[in-house]
């Protein structure tokens, strides 16, 4: 999602189904087989009934937090789950608060709800952090999201049998289905970590790097300023561990949506592990300026971009699967640095670089291209397992992107016969395969093997692996590519915090992504 000013677009209405841009949020016949048994077989035993969960009812009341007015009871909702007490979240955390799990409540995000207040370019330390506990659930509707403001953190942390669940009012109420999207806003997280992207239209480059000291993003569609950004690139949003974030992606204003989880300026200090995003109707995820490393997302159904990074970031993710439903979805990426048709001059600093290691990405037919580049940012990929359908697999544009292509190193894709590799704005077909392919064991002609739309085959369980730490330590050396390395593995790694959809199956024992989990208490 690109907004306009390639500023940090967090908003996003909760309308019905639409995408977002990357800066910008159904009777068998019956057997006639005749048995004769002789002699009568013994009496089939009576199968053991599969355990159901105990429907929830209301808790009590909604429990006290520091922040003045606190939270607000507004009344209960029910779904096929049972009814929920709803606690409606203040409109801005004050006061460093902790929204625990109680069996039967759920909150409330009404409206945009900010935590802390705006600490500015060169504030330290943390304000006002929000604690989360296991099992949470979160809802919103329409143009409701949350923002954690530069200075303060969410401390956002599920468990592997218990995520944290952000979602839509029409998901507790059991309207939601697998085509379901743009219900809700989304999360945005905000940090002091440099970005590229000036608000005033002053910007950085290599020959004049101090040009303008407090460079910020803006995020554009909100009524009230935000900016995001500073000069610490170590700085902290918080944690965000095993999380699900389903049905979002509102446009707050025309070509300024939400995503699943949008960050601007979060610094290295950030912890972003075991994220699932459903069905966003714009990208997955954006990565706006900033950088940190994340771990285990799967980015399921985005109606945009899969993974959009940009405007200055320096992402390493490590293990991410992208599966695109058969009806919508851009690219799986979708790179800039900034995009070059923005106001943003390409040669803005910090440039982006982003890489990911360990990769299984499933792309529907129609697609422009599986990966883009461009804008002078860098680019890559180790690891990974691309069913790339009748998709051109890469497009690098610019002699800046290409010249700033860090590698492409034992990657798989059965890419179209013709132009699998393509160039634009002023690189060649040729030039840009030939750097491609000047990297180790990729096979783009390969036949995919994989089961469950992600695992491991035959086919990929033979290919050789890279030595991925040698591009970054925060990347493991294993001995396989893709994402999944068998059944197994699908269950240790994402199990039971995902949930499950006819676009991807988890084998989750948390449950559909259309239905809520029920815990024992």
């Amino acid at each position: 999602m690109k907004n306009i000013q390639r500023t940090l677009v967090l908003g996003c209405s909760l309308v019905a189904l639409a995408g977002c841009g990357a800066d910008e949020i159904v009777s068998p016949g019956t057997g006639g087989n005749i048995i004769i048994n002789n002699p009568s077989p013994a009496p089939t035993p009576t199968p053991t009934p599969t355990p159901t969960q105990s429907q929830v009812t209301p808790a009590a009341g909604c429990p006290t937090i520091a922040t003045s007015g606190g939270l607000v009871d507004a009344g209960t909702i029910s779904g096929p789950t049972g009814t929920y007490r709803v606690c409606q979240l203040p409109a801005r955390f004050t006061s460093t608060d902790l929204l625990p799990y109680i069996r039967g409540l759920v909150y409330q995000i009404n409206g945009r709800v900010d935590v802390g207040n705006d600490r500015g370019f060169s504030s330290t330390g943390t304000s006002v952090t929000l604690t989360i506990e296991p099992g949470v659930i979160l809802f919103g509707q329409q143009d409701s999201y949350l923002v954690v403001n530069r200075g303060n953190a969410i401390q956002s942390n599920g468990t592997a049998e218990r995520p944290i669940i952000w979602t839509s009012r029409d998901n507790i109420l059991g309207l939601a289905n697998d085509n379901s999207q743009q219900q809700w806003g989304g999360v945005v997280l905000l940090g002091r970590a440099p970005v590229s992207d000036c608000s005033t239209g002053v910007f950085n480059t290599s020959a004049a790097p101090n040009n303008n000291p407090t460079c910020e993003g803006r995020l554009e569609g909100a009524a009230v300023a935000t900016p995001f950004g500073g000069a610490n690139p170590a700085d902290s949003s918080g944690s965000f561990r095993f999380n699900q974030i389903r049905f979002s992606g509102f446009e707050l204003a025309p070509n300024n949506e939400l995503q699943s989880l949008t960050t601007g300026g979060a610094g290295s200090g950030t912890v972003i592990e075991n994220f699932l995003s459903f069905n966003s109707s714009d990208d997955g995820v954006e990565f706006f300026g900033g950088g940190f490393n994340a771990r285990n997302l799967a980015i399921i159904g985005a109606s945009d971009d899969s993974l959009d990074v940009d405007t200055g970031a320096i992402v390493n993710l490590d293990t991410v699967i992208a599966v695109q439903r058969s009806t919508t979805g851009d690219r799986i990426i979708e790179l800039d640095s900034p995009n070059v048709a923005d106001r943003t001059p390409s040669n803005a600093i910090p440039q982006t670089r982003f890489q990911v290691n360990n990769f299984t990405f499933v792309v529907r037919d129609g697609a422009p291209q599986v990966v883009q580049a461009r804008g002078g940012a860098a680019l890559g990929l180790t690891n990974g397992v691309i069913n790339a359908g009748l998709n051109h697999c890469f497009q690098i544009d610019e002699p800046s992107t290409l010249a700033a292509l860090i590698g492409v190193d034992s990657v798989v894709g059965d890419c179209p016969a013709t132009d699998p590799i393509r160039g634009g704005a002023g690189n060649t077909n040729a030039d840009v395969a030939a750097r491609i392919n000047a990297g180790t064991n990729n096979n783009l002609a390969f036949t995919i093997t994989l089961t469950n739309g992600v695992v491991n085959g035959a086919g990929e369980t033979g290919r050789t692996p890279f030595a991925a730490s040698g591009r970054s330590s925060f990347f493991p050396n294993r001995s396989f590519i893709g994402a999944i390395e068998n059944a197994a593995a699908l269950t240790s790694i994402f199990g039971n915090w995902t949930c499950n959809s006819s676009i991807q199956n988890f084998n989750s024992a948390t449950g559909n992504c259309t239905g809520l989990p029920v815990y024992p208490a």
